[in-house]
């Protein structure tokens, strides 16, 4: 069984590098074309969606550190009541990030402005 786990794993090794070749659109001579494409109004998109998948990521793992602190409390009131405050702020901080999305999406919806993938127009001189 362990033989055909690492036949499977040697095969998928092997396939790595041109799957990062094809995923990163590497041209022949080595060069990445992608970063040709790299507007303002990309960055700005990238980084919102960065910075709400951060801190969607932070309040949950303030989540999850708030219930183990509540567990390890011992019984203590005063740790329950720490933990407590710090599970709500999490879930308020959840709800936050959460709502934030979800009004993205809406204005999408609504207005058809898609922010993050945005398309800032630019001035285009004559040829």
């Amino acid at each position: 069984m362990f033989k055909k786990l690492s036949h499977k794993v040697q095969m998928a090794a092997l396939a790595v590098p041109a799957l990062a070749q094809r995923e990163l659109n590497l041209s022949p001579n080595g060069e990445f074309e992608g970063l040709t494409n790299i507007t303002p109004a990309s960055l700005v998109s990238g980084a919102i969606s960065l910075v709400m998948l951060i801190v969607a990521l932070v309040f949950f793992f303030m989540l999850v550190w708030g219930g183990l602190k509540w567990v390890m409390s011992g019984g203590d009131q005063k740790n329950v009541e720490a933990a407590r405050n710090q599970i709500t702020n999490a879930l308020i901080g959840l709800a936050i990030v959460f709502a934030a999305w979800a009004i993205v999406k809406l204005i999408e919806l609504v207005f058809g402005i898609n922010i993050l993938n945005l398309t800032i127009p630019s001035v285009q001189t004559g040829a």
